[in-house]
């Protein structure tokens, strides 16, 4: 196997274990805090996909043998990828809705809409 895909491989991995801790500790925090955890996952989220761009690069420029194999792991990088980025929507619309709720609730307004 390639070194190279190897070095990208293990970022890849220790990036999105990070990613995936940060998502489940963005989900308990709320106001400044949530949004700035928030902006660190969509940058590491940025990140990891440029080393899934690097690792497609490097896996097509090998011998089939092995373009086949590492192609694989990438459909699940690519997958996992997408299943935080669903989890990163979910927690920013939360945010949103909260953040709505909140201004109702000091504006008064919710008193005027019951």
């Amino acid at each position: 196997m390639s070194e190279v895909f190897e070095g990208y491989e293990r970022q890849y991995c220790e990036l999105s274990a990070n990613l995936s801790r940060k998502c489940t500790s963005a989900s308990h925090l709320d106001g400044e805090q949530k949004k700035q955890r928030i902006s660190e996952i969509k940058t590491g989220l940025d990140e990891a996909e440029a080393l899934i761009r690097k690792m497609d690069l490097e896996a097509r420029s090998l011998q089939p043998s092995v373009k086949a194999i590492l192609l694989a792991k990438l459909r699940e990088y690519k997958s996992d990828l997408n299943n935080l980025k669903s989890e990163i929507k979910r927690i920013s619309s939360a945010n949103v809705g909260q953040a709505a709720r909140d201004e109702l609730l000091e504006s008064g307004m919710a008193d005027t809409l019951m």
